[in-house]
């Protein structure tokens, strides 16, 4: 039955507000310090870095067009070109695509994809980082080239990082506005290669990233994940060129993802539960508060809608086939449900996908759970296999077997365009695939104008069997040999046959990515300094509470208005 959201919550969003200015009020008068050259006028500083360990919390950091290649500093506590560890620093470019973080060589071209231009480190090196602090915001810049390591780790351009891999959240509010991470530069599919774009983990926000691309990743070009309710936003984001475009392991509770476009990666996002140190699993987008009525109408509070999933065919991306579960992306997939519960799919488009539009299945998690992470072993799914369990010949390579079913999923109100032109038995618009479950995953009013196709049957998908909070099942039979196939069999060998045929990965070609919107004032709400001699002296005086107050009350309204959800977009 659907409710009618408590009043209380918007309450709670205007008392952060007022609680979070008076507090912010007390700080010391924010600085600006200035990095390189706008306008002719000189900053303080030549380097970012040097900038950033110069501020104090709440102070802005501008920096003027330019190729700043950055290194960090030494005794980093995370490998960074640019290491953020003070609360509610605010960095701003002058001009998103002329204001450049890059990991390339001193003295090469911006964002050069040659080989011999590239920083190899053993254990690889992150771009722009804000490391287990709350407040910090990051605009209006392009960062590019930050590396894995030569066997893997970081290559991460912008991230929040409030503890990853500790299956603890160390952060509290972010902001991202008019930012660009790519990567010119990829070892074929292996490492080294850019990693992840824009990257969230372990935060329990309020935390919004707007305006924002990224592209050319082995892993996923967007993050959000390890929040069991991560109170975040992603809007107008667009994802191009990566195994996967988004990805979100163990991300739940309040979250949306909205008007955004994903586009010629391997699938355009998965998020996915998994026994790993993204902990805690499993990813559940149930509202934390039972009786709490999300914007959909139910208790879901993790919400995808009006974004754009296309043209989701490419095999030839960085980490494509290179094990694990982001180098088995199903390529051909709009998005793929994996493992996770009550997540709500609401009025996207999704068009010339040629495995399938939408995915929704369980997932056979095979790793061992971390050592340094004691609380997470299968939380949330079917333990199947314990920790350290040997191979079983050619199908199993060992360890544990943790099984995440694919549950309380709502997907309604969806168009389709030519999806499952690949034409193997089992690809179509829509599939769900999973084991039967009280609730099952529920199906209605999706379309496609030449008639939606799906497994099982439209007939049956979109009949009340499929309706909210009953127990059903998927497709095990057709749709399970043909997702096996699409991730380059996952669970068990896939030959190759005109029945399963899926495009091969061949090679990888990067550019750079065209021009991104800039800001259209970068000198906004900046406190008067010579670049902005117009602005009030105190236009950013309550720096920190500006930015939770912002993204707590958007947050609260985006998920608890009254007005129908078409008179939101």
């Amino acid at each position: 039955m659907r409710r009618t959201p408590r009043p209380f919550v918007i309450a709670t969003a205007l008392l952060t507000f007022i609680t979070a200015s008076s507090l912010a009020s007390t700080s010391h008068t924010p600085a600006v310090l200035r990095v390189g050259t706008y306008k002719g006028i000189a900053g303080q500083y030549s380097s970012v870095q040097a900038a950033v360990l110069a501020a104090q919390p709440g102070d802005w950091v501008l920096v003027g067009p330019g190729d700043y290649k950055e290194e960090g500093f030494k005794g980093m506590d995370e490998a960074s070109g640019v290491l953020i560890e003070k609360a509610n620093i605010h960095l701003r470019g002058m001009n998103r695509n002329s204001v450049i973080i890059d990991g390339t060589k001193a003295g090469t071209p911006a964002c050069s994809g040659k080989k011999a231009d590239q920083v190899f480190t053993k254990d690889g090196m992150n771009g722009v980082v804000a490391f287990k602090v709350d407040g910090v915001s990051i605009e209006n810049l392009t960062t590019c080239n930050y590396l894995t390591g030569t066997n893997g780790g970081e290559g991460n351009e912008i991230w929040w990082n409030g503890g990853d891999g500790s299956g603890k959240i160390a952060m509290g509010r972010y902001w991202g506005d008019y930012i660009t991470a790519t990567s010119t530069y990829s070892n074929q599919f292996a490492n080294p290669r850019g990693e992840y774009g824009i990257f969230v983990s372990n935060a329990r926000g309020p935390g919004i990233i707007d305006h924002s691309y990224a592209s050319n990743m082995g892993d996923a070009a967007y993050y959000i994940g390890a929040c069991p309710d991560c109170n975040a936003i992603l809007r107008r984001a667009h994802g191009q060129f990566s195994a996967l475009g988004f990805s979100g392991t163990n991300a739940g509770g309040h979250l949306i993802i909205e008007r955004n476009e994903f586009d010629h990666n391997a699938i355009g996002a998965a998020p996915d539960s998994q026994n790993n140190d993204d902990a805690p699993s499993p990813n559940s987008g149930r509202c934390p508060n039972p009786n709490e009525i999300s914007a959909v109408g139910t208790n879901s509070c993790s919400i995808w809608r009006y974004n754009f999933f296309h043209d989701n065919n490419n095999p030839n991306v960085p980490g494509l086939g290179t094990g694990g579960l982001a180098g088995s992306a199903p390529v051909g997939t709009g998005i793929a449900f994996a493992g996770i519960e009550y997540h709500t799919l609401y009025k996207n488009r999704f068009e010339n996908n040629g495995s399938w539009g939408v995915l929704v299945t369980d997932l056979p998690d095979q790793e061992d759970p971390p050592k340094d992470v004691p609380s997470q072993n299968c939380n949330g799914g079917i333990s199947v296999l314990p920790t350290g369990a040997p191979a079983i010949g050619p199908l199993y390579s060992g360890g544990a077997l943790c099984y995440f079913q694919a549950f309380g999923n709502d997907v309604r109100g969806n168009t389709f365009v030519n999806n499952g032109f690949y034409k193997n038995p089992g690809n179509a618009d829509i599939a769900d695939l999973g084991l039967p479950h009280d609730p099952g995953n529920c199906f209605s009013g999706n379309t496609d104008p030449a008639g939606l196709t799906s497994y099982p049957p439209a007939a049956l998908l979109q009949s009340d069997l499929y309706a909210c909070d009953r127990p059903n099942g998927g497709d095990v039979t057709l749709t399970l040999l043909q997702a096996n196939c699409a991730t380059r069999g996952l669970l068990f060998p896939c030959p190759d046959t005109p029945l399963t045929h899926y495009p091969p990965s061949t090679h990888v070609t990067l550019r750079m990515p065209r021009a991104q919107t800039t800001m259209p004032n970068p000198c906004k709400n900046v406190p008067a300094n010579p670049w902005c001699p117009n602005n009030g002296s105190s236009a950013y005086g309550m720096g920190a509470g500006t930015v939770a107050a912002a993204a707590w009350i958007i947050l609260g309204i985006a998920l608890v208005r009254r007005r129908p959800l078409e008179t939101l977009r």
